[in-house]
């Protein structure tokens, strides 16, 4: 049972590397996406993944349009504070693909538009707070898909 993890453009080396840790753990498979906020040589990345990073199921793109070229066909959920339907909707699947944007600005408008009703958002009960960190957003939906698939 794994799922697909796809972080597009990440900007912190330090989320990067604490996802990788949880694409491992989980059975998953880490799909990063060019261009990152970081070198995949960042000491921050590193220890924040530990010595499991050689271990990682790894795949690394280009852009966003090869990342979409390449997987077309495939069954994705995409996250973002703006969406409508919460992450406990999803359809949970074995290899499905959960796509995540960088943790300045989220994914694309133009992702999320192509993708209405398979845009995901986590539910945030307090007016503060505009979203949250990256590699918890993460660990909260493959572990909720874990569940689901039992």
């Amino acid at each position: 049972m794994s799922f697909n993890i796809v972080l597009i453009e990440p900007e912190i080396p330090n989320n990067t590397g604490n996802i990788g840790r949880l694409a491992l753990a989980t059975g998953s498979h880490l799909h990063l996406v060019k261009p990152f906020g970081f070198e995949l040589s960042d000491k921050r990345l590193k220890r924040a993944g530990l010595d499991y990073w050689q271990h990682l199921p790894l795949t690394i793109y280009e852009d966003a349009e090869a990342f979409f070229r390449i997987h077309t066909d495939k069954n994705m959920a995409f996250f973002s504070s703006h969406a409508s339907q919460d992450y406990w909707s999803i359809a949970y699947e074995e290899d499905l693909f959960l796509v995540f944007g960088k943790e300045s600005v989220g994914l694309s408008t133009e992702i999320t538009e192509n993708n209405p009703g398979k845009s995901y958002k986590i539910p945030m009960f307090s007016p503060y707070i505009r979203s949250l960190n990256l590699a918890n957003a993460v660990a909260i939906t493959v572990y909720e898909g874990l569940r689901r698939l039992g």
